[in-house]
């Protein structure tokens, strides 16, 4: 299969915050009311952080009744290169081959989830919609919301039977390089990174320190409260529109898009601003790409 062109962002308005934010995430709760039902969802377990590579020695020691790991870095993205990126979208045929492994069905609700708030499993949710699995969620506020509602864990590998579900990619839309320039100037473009990233006051990964030239400083956290979960819709509208991604009473709606280091926690951004309507494309080269391109102007 080859990758489709990239797609243009665009923002919706139907539908209330609480029907659009149930579309996003699940609680703890309902979550174990699913699993308990006759058409229990298919649980993604992607426990990942930049560096740290024990999320299946985690799994293997306790994860929600029935979850299955997912490798970030394996099935999760093509092989890391300076011209794509850290984090380049898998091959469709392969990102089919992985979730298939997983048990991914096409008449089967996902439910993805990790241990930081949704910033790496909303990567399984932003493919999984990307390739055209219209039910995908996230766990809201990941496992601790699982042990803090008095779910129990299961211990060891979990092997499901094979899914059938077919990567369709085109689901969610995708911004390159150039996109990302061009949306920049032409509409909102948020770097999801942490503030002293996108300043250029450190770099601890990538080759250049900066941002995207006339790109927004929108850091990930901030969608979170304290205690993992996303922020409830009013504040999340009000920290979008603060940032101008959201229209005001007599505008237009700006077309917006968001980067991140390597298109990781941009996923999570994209669904924060999913659950208040808004259609936010991912550059998926994101600033390990755009870094390594000496082409490319940096500001600071």
């Amino acid at each position: 299969m080859s990758a489709p062109a990239p797609r243009s962002p665009r923002t919706g308005t139907a539908g209330s915050d609480a029907g659009r934010r149930d579309r996003v995430l699940v609680a703890a709760p309902d979550l174990a009311e699913a699993l308990a039902g006759d058409r229990p969802p298919v649980v993604l377990d992607v426990r990942w952080a930049l560096g740290v590579t024990d999320g299946r020695e985690q799994h293997r020691a306790g994860h929600v009744p029935g979850a299955v790991y997912v490798d970030l870095e394996t099935e999760l993205a093509a092989p890391p290169s300076a011209a794509a990126g850290r984090h380049p979208l898998p091959d469709p045929a392969d990102l089919q081959t992985a979730a298939r492994r997983w048990g991914v069905r096409a008449d089967r609700p996902v439910v993805v989830y990790d241990a930081v708030g949704g910033t790496s499993a909303a990567r399984a949710w932003w493919l999984l919609r990307w390739a055209g699995h219209d039910d995908v969620r996230i766990l809201d506020g990941g496992l601790a919301a699982w042990r803090a509602a008095g779910h129990a864990l299961d211990e060891g590998d979990v092997r499901p039977e094979p899914g059938d579900v077919v990567v369709m990619p085109g689901g969610m839309p995708v911004l390159d390089a150039d996109g990302a320039a061009d949306l920049a100037a032409s509409g909102v473009l948020l770097d999801a990174r942490a503030g002293e990233r996108y300043r250029g006051e450190v770099e601890p990964v990538d080759p250049r320190a900066g941002h995207v030239p006339g790109a927004v400083s929108a850091p990930t956290t901030d969608n979170l409260a304290a205690d993992g979960t996303f922020l409830d819709a009013a504040a999340l509208r009000a920290r979008f529109a603060a940032l101008g991604a959201l229209p005001g009473a007599d505008d237009a709606p700006p077309a917006v898009g968001v980067y991140c280091g390597s298109g990781v926690t941009a996923a999570h951004e994209v669904a924060a601003l999913a659950t208040l309507g808004v259609e936010a494309a991912l550059y998926a080269g994101s600033w390990s790409q755009w870094s390594n391109d000496p082409a490319r102007p940096v500001a600071t």
